[in-house]
């Protein structure tokens, strides 16, 4: 899509990065309503219950994402994109970095789905895929070190 309307791809990224997280918040409020991507069991006063899944109080670890993922997200993100010194591409690593960090603490949270379950002990498939994103987004920052782009 870049190359087609002469936009540069980080350009495009910073763009998707500032706005992914209101989708990402307003998913995540949906999940919620919906009685999907339920958290772990809980014994705190704010356990939910999910009368689809079982009877057992759980984290609402959809609203956890929301706002580690949606909100927090948002506002970080725009803090750096709207500095003085904003170069381009900070936004894009920065998401890659902040999104994984916040999706790895979430997914703490949160039960794995029941297909997959755990790889190694309390390790998920999504923890996995969040340190991937955090490898990436601290490459591209080095890359950018390196180019002097900073």
């Amino acid at each position: 899509y870049s190359r087609r309307k002469k936009i540069q791809v980080y350009i495009l990224l910073d763009y998707i990065s500032i706005s992914a997280p209101i989708g990402i918040f307003f998913g995540r409020l949906s999940n919620f309503i919906n009685g999907e991507l339920v958290g772990r069991p809980t014994n705190g006063s704010w356990g939910v219950i999910f009368e689809n899944i079982d009877l057992v109080p759980r984290h609402p670890s959809q609203i956890y994402e929301a706002f580690l993922e949606g909100i927090l997200l948002f506002i970080l993100i725009n803090i750096i994109f709207f500095k003085k010194n904003y170069k381009v591409g900070k936004c894009s690593y920065a998401f890659l970095i902040i999104y994984g960090t916040f999706r790895i603490i979430s997914e703490l949270f949160r039960e794995p789905d029941a297909h997959i379950g755990y790889l190694f002990g309390q390790i998920s498939v999504g923890i996995i895929l969040s340190a991937l994103m955090i490898i990436i987004g601290i490459y591209e920052y080095y890359k950018k070190i390196i180019k002097n782009d900073i």
